[in-house]
């Protein structure tokens, strides 16, 4: 399996919690596109007549693109490469970008997947977040898409939030599953030192939620959305009758990926590339013809640790025999140690083939990551 992730690095505002914002009024989006398209074409060969099962547009906000810069981007694709006829197509999108001709647009490009960037139904929240859209305009984003035909949709949501509480958390949980999507994204909130938000905090303007806070939200969110037939299959990620993303699924388990645009990053099972951040230099670089992606190839270790990272937050848990395929690293002998600390904690379960976190584990997987790390 092989995927395209595109990413499109145009933002209405800043928003507080973000420190990657692009203002469209900054940027020229026409160039932009220009260099996307360009180094599409230059990274032909990237998947050697392997047929592309995803496509994705993310990062920033791709549903400020207009219909003909999206339109030069996904013909650019279906030209060069060999797209499978039942490929999963998703863009992400602002509630306040999608009204019923956007939407019958997107639909006869053939997208098929909206990642819905709603974050909260609480209009006091969403103003003090720096978001353009309301609660409503969240909903009715949903309906209108659903009654169009979409059915694969995902709503993204986030926890935690500052001056939200355990109620406002339950009414946001019920809103979203009463609009029966098959796929919800939960993410807790966190702070960067050079956000808006960092640097609030910093001048006590803003409290930080503890760690207690974010547990309580997160064990509400799990089990509501348990009871209510959405299945964990990822720290962050919730489906319905196996609705899982396929795309986010494929990064999680190692498959081929090409990354196209500023800071995109790219994985062949041998090298890792990511793209230049910079907006400016990316378009110079890839509009004259030169490189503009750095290359790191992968060493055993590597590809260990890489396996950890992204096996280990899934519902499938750490694969060891295939680990040792990949890395020549056997995780039971040289994480010996480690693994029996962490099984006495009741931090994660252990089979003959597997490692899987536990509910408590859950909530410490970033630290029980670095030490299965090598």
């Amino acid at each position: 399996m092989s995927g395209i992730y595109i990413h499109i690095p145009f933002c209405r505002q800043a928003c507080h919690y973000c420190d990657f914002h692009f203002s469209t009024n900054l940027l020229n989006k026409t160039e932009m596109v220009q260099a996307i398209v360009r180094e599409l074409h230059e990274r032909k060969d990237y998947f050697q007549n392997k047929t592309v099962e995803t496509i994705y547009f993310g990062g920033g906000t791709p549903s400020l693109l207009s219909d003909n810069e999206l339109s030069l981007i996904l013909d650019a694709v279906f030209q060069i490469y060999k797209v499978d006829t039942q490929a999963e197509i998703t863009i992400e999108c602002n509630p306040e970008d999608l009204n019923s001709l956007k939407l019958e647009f997107l639909k006869s490009k053939g997208i098929n997947r909206l990642s819905i960037g709603i974050q909260t139904f609480d209009n006091t929240i969403l103003k003090y977040l720096n978001r353009v859209h309301d609660s409503e305009q969240a909903v009715n984003a949903v309906k209108i898409a659903q009654s169009l035909g979409f059915v694969n949709i995902t709503v993204d949501l986030m926890y935690a939030l500052p001056y939200s509480n355990l109620g406002i958390l339950q009414k946001d949980l019920e809103t979203a599953v009463s609009l029966n999507v098959p796929h919800i994204s939960a993410y807790c909130f966190t702070l960067e030192e050079k956000t808006a938000f960092g640097k609030m905090v910093k001048q006590i303007k803003l409290l930080k939620n503890e760690d207690i806070v974010e547990q309580e939200h997160y064990e509400l969110l799990r089990k509501y959305l348990e009871i209510n037939g959405y299945e964990q299959y990822e720290i962050s990620n919730y489906a319905r009758e196996g609705q899982y993303s396929r795309h986010n699924s494929a990064y999680w388990f190692g498959k081929h990926y090409l990354g196209i645009g500023p800071g995109a990053h790219s994985f062949n099972g041998i090298e890792r590339q990511w793209n230049i951040s910079n907006n400016p230099l990316y378009i110079q670089k890839v509009l004259k013809g030169d490189k503009a992606f750095e290359t790191e190839t992968l060493s055993p270790a590597d590809k260990f640790n890489e396996g950890i990272l992204t096996q280990l937050r899934t519902k499938w848990g750490v694969n060891a025999e295939l680990l040792k395929v990949s890395s020549n690293a056997d995780l039971f002998k040289i994480k010996h140690n480690e693994i029996l600390k962490l099984k006495t904690s009741g931090l994660i379960n252990q089979t003959e083939t597997h490692l899987y976190l536990t509910e408590k584990g859950k909530l410490l997987a970033d630290g029980i990551v670095t030490e299965l790390m090598v």
